[in-house]
């Protein structure tokens, strides 16, 4: 059983539909108690992997993950190198900070989940945000591009970029404006900048194989 959080935003629906296309059940998460080691003794863990999908804004979706508990419980789960993928947000999120701030804060860094050394910086152009397919380079040994061409194209829509502190997480890069890191891939752990559910037999093949090999 895969779990997709809900943490009051994200494109649950798209990708509730692109599990279902490939053969896959997923449930929404009702609560942290779900994914966390919190549950009574001898209680059977209700998902084998955890898929957290995403629109938003960087500093609104932490309020929400600290409010309601979910931070400590996605932190817990990936220590514990159980699978996890993360999307759009959900790979922004895992980074120690992030310029999208609160208007109050602007200028100030956001402090995020803090899996993954490194920041979250906004594009230096005008033309932001990015919308739209983008080409995608994946390093040869890639689990989530196994099958899928070394340059892919995937729908992308964002205004900030990731700049991981070791490249050693980075398994695809884009370019827009600036060479940005697009895929992480560490253990179990997998985060993708672009929506999968929205781009064609391409995004679902990777999540199969997110599915499949993790």
């Amino acid at each position: 059983m895969i779990g997709v959080i809900d943490y009051g935003a994200g494109n649950l629906g798209s990708v509730m539909n692109a599990l279902k296309r490939i053969g896959c059940e997923g449930r929404l998460v009702k609560g942290p108690e779900e994914i966390s080691g919190t549950k009574a003794p001898g209680a059977k863990a209700p998902y084998e992997k955890l898929l957290f999908p995403g629109d938003g804004h960087f500093a609104t979706a932490m309020a929400s993950l600290e409010k309601s508990g979910y931070a400590d419980a996605i932190r817990e789960w990936i220590q514990l190198d159980k699978p996890f993928l993360g999307i759009c947000i959900g790979l922004q999120l895992l980074f120690d900070s992030s310029e999208e701030a609160f208007p109050s804060d602007a200028g100030k860094p956001v402090r995020g989940l803090g899996i993954i050394p490194g920041t979250v910086k906004r594009f230096p152009g005008r033309k932001v945000p990015q919308i739209g397919w983008n080409q995608t380079q994946a390093r040869p040994l890639s689990k989530l591009f196994c099958g899928l061409p070394e340059n892919s194209f995937f729908y992308y829509i964002h205004s900030y970029y990731t700049a991981p502190a070791d490249d050693s997480v980075t398994a695809a890069w884009a370019e827009y404006y600036v060479r940005y890191c697009s895929v992480v891939e560490r253990g179990a752990l997998a985060a993708v900048q672009f929506h999968p559910e929205k781009s064609g037999v391409l995004g679902l093949k990777l999540l199969e194989n997110w599915i499949y090999a993790s």
